[in-house]
């Protein structure tokens, strides 16, 4: 809920961790944070008080910690990258209709994991850099290097596929055969 600008009063009988030096902190501060900020903060430096309150008793200065420390945990949530997928070759087969070859690479940073799918494909995987944890339904999790294979069929769910390194990326070659035009990954709930 956005209260307007007779919610808010300023003030300089805060506490002192609430206190700005000098008015231009109050006003970076709002304006980067506070939907009505830049409203708010020329409104309080204009009469030259240091430090703004809302009435209803919580400080504006709780409410724009309280979303810095709610982007950082976002942040930390989103910032897991995607692994990043690089089509190298797609090419159909002639001696065998209505299928198609698809070579693409995929680099996990560190941490870095898939989301649980399937590919509806024969998926080959060969580990190029780094070391890579992958199972699929059923299957037992196994952990591979440079120079190991994986392999996942056409009904398969990729249940876990993620970089074993927290401090390193890992890189890994995929072949698949698949349906012309069908999508390399689908999602499974």
């Amino acid at each position: 809920m956005q209260m307007g600008l007779s919610s808010y009063e300023c003030s300089t009988n805060l506490p002192k961790q609430f206190e700005f030096k000098t008015r231009g902190q109050v006003a970076r501060s709002l304006q980067a944070a506070l939907p009505l900020g830049r409203q708010v903060a020329s409104r309080c430096t204009r009469f030259g008080h240091v430090a703004l309150k809302r009435t209803n008793g919580r400080s504006i200065m709780k409410n724009i910690k309280l979303t810095l420390v709610l982007l950082c945990i976002m942040a930390g949530t989103v910032g897991a990258q995607e692994p990043k997928v690089t089509t190298l070759m797609t090419k159909n087969f002639v001696n065998i209709p209505g299928k198609e070859a698809l070579m693409i690479t995929v680099e996990y940073a560190p941490g870095g994991s898939d989301p649980i799918h399937r590919h509806n494909a024969a998926a080959f995987v060969y580990v190029l850099e780094g070391s890579v944890v992958m199972q699929v339904k059923g299957g037992k999790q196994v952990t591979l290097g440079p120079g190991e294979t994986f392999y996942e069929g056409p009904d398969d769910i990729h249940i876990v596929g993620r970089n074993a390194s927290n401090t390193k990326p890992a890189k890994f070659l995929v072949f698949l055969i698949k349906n012309p035009g069908a999508p390399v990954l689908v999602p499974v709930k």
